[in-house]
This record gives C-alpha cells, sequence and structure tokens, in this order.
C-alpha cells in the first residue's frame, strides 16, 4: 500500500487530480470509478483546471459513481447526479452518456443495481477506482459490517452516516439508504487511490490501514489490494507513524 501524505488539502487535491490526468493520458479510454463528498472537491476542481489550460482530456473516458441515496431525484440538489455535474461533468469533455450514477429511484432497484455491475463489466471494468473513506471506515456506503465480496445494492445507511452526511451539506433531511457500489466491486479495479483529509479522519484512517483486517473497518479490506495509493493530508495521517 502506497500512503502519500502531503502538507495541506490543496496540495492533496493536486496530487490526487495529477494521478488520475497521469491515468487518462496513459491510457485516454480509461474507465474511472468516481467518489462524492467534500474530501473530493479540491481533486476535482484541479482537474476542471487542468482541462482548462489543456493538460487532460475526458472525450474518450468513462465515469461510474460509486453511489446514489435511494429516492433522490438527479435533480435534486443534495443528490450525487447533481453534485457530480456541479463539480465536474458540467466542465470538462467526458462524451454524451459516458458518464454513469446510480439511480435511486425506480420500481425496482435490485434489478437497476445488477444492471449497473453489467455496465461496469461491459466497459472493461474500473482502471482507477477513487475512494473517500467515512468515520466509520466505510467506502462508498458499505457500512461497518458489509461483506468484502459484495456488489452494488441497496443499502442502510448508519446514523452517523445520515448525520454526518446531513452536516456536511447542510441539508435539513437526507434518506436513510441508498444505492452503493460493492467492497467486491471496488475490489475489483485495477487500480484504487483513497482520499482522506482533516485531523477528525486521523483515527480511522490508522484503525483502517495500520490495523486488522476486519468488515467493523470496511475500508480495512483494502489492504488485500495489489495497488491502493492512499493521498492523505499531515492532520490525517498524523497517528500512522504511532502505531
Amino acid at each position: 500500500m502506497d500512503i502519500r501524505v502531503y502538507r495541506d488539502y490543496h496540495e492533496m487535491s493536486r496530487a490526487a487530480a495529477q494521478i488520475i490526468a497521469d491515468q487518462i493520458r496513459s491510457k485516454p479510454d480509461s474507465v474511472l470509478g468516481l467518489a462524492t463528498g467534500s474530501t473530493p472537491e479540491g481533486m476535482y476542481a484541479e482537474l476542471v483546471k487542468m482541462y482548462r489550460e489543456g493538460k487532460v482530456d475526458f472525450s474518450k473516458a468513462t465515469s461510474f459513481n460509486l453511489d446514489e441515496y435511494v429516492g433522490m431525484d438527479p435533480s435534486d440538489p443534495r443528490s450525487y447526479h447533481r453534485f457530480m455535474r456541479v463539480n465536474l461533468f458540467d466542465h470538462v469533455n467526458f462524451a454524451p452518456g459516458k458518464t454513469h450514477v446510480p439511480s435511486g429511484i425506480g420500481d425496482n432497484l435490485d434489478e437497476q443495481a445488477m444492471e449497473y455491475e453489467r455496465m461496469i463489466a461491459a466497459a472493461g471494468g474500473i482502471d482507477l477506482q477513487v475512494l473517500g473513506i467515512g468515520m466509520n471506515g466505510h467506502i462508498g456506503f458499505n457500512e461497518p459490517g458489509s461483506p468484502f465480496d459484495s456488489r452494488t445494492r441497496v443499502v442502510d445507511l448508519s446514523e452517523q452516516t445520515v448525520s454526518v452526511n446531513r452536516e456536511k451539506t447542510e441539508a435539513e433531511s437526507l434518506p436513510t439508504q441508498a444505492v452503493s457500489m460493492g467492497m467486491g466491486t471496488i475490489l475489483q479495479s485495477r487500480r484504487i487511490m483513497l482520499l482522506a483529509n482533516g485531523a477528525g479522519k486521523a483515527e480511522i484512517v490508522s484503525r483502517a490501514f495500520k490495523g486488522p483486517i476486519t468488515t467493523d473497518v470496511p475500508a480495512s479490506v483494502l489492504q488485500r489490494h495489489p495497488d491502493v495509493i492512499v493521498i492523505l493530508d499531515a492532520p490525517a495521517a498524523r497517528l500512522l507513524d504511532s502505531k
């Protein structure tokens, strides 16, 4: 596991954006797995800047996002569809139909989740998967206790996850379920890049990458993957040397 520590959030965001840009340069038709939340916002801003400067071209790339809230219309300001449009898709040159976010709306979400798996497979699998990490160690919306071989499915969100996300988005309410890629899906990615920033993530980062592999800390399963880059700012990394 390649753990890289940067001085601050801006430096780590630039480094993460550079890794994605390098991936696309080396393989223009790369399949990217993308994440939402406050942590990757800086990375997306850097990618938009690089695109405007002619340093990265998304025209042949494909993307699949990790998750979306159940019952959330794509136009809702709280939706991850909207987040991705505002932060990346509306500002770069992905080809039409090449960006994918799970749907939380439909009569058969289980079948839709299975179709999402089929779409990822048909695209050739994910070359580079971007992840954040929740305060309880979740990746995607795979909460503690999620099986390591799980696939895209409807999941129940913990009270902590809903509360933290509500605070970050300043939303009055959020759904308590989501459609999420499973950990088995994530682990099939050829390369994984996890981002974490802030002192509040230091304990869970240490447990995930220096502690035992356990479903109690879902991100710990990344220790089994052969190609993982962990991008941290100094506050998030502060406990790594102590264990």
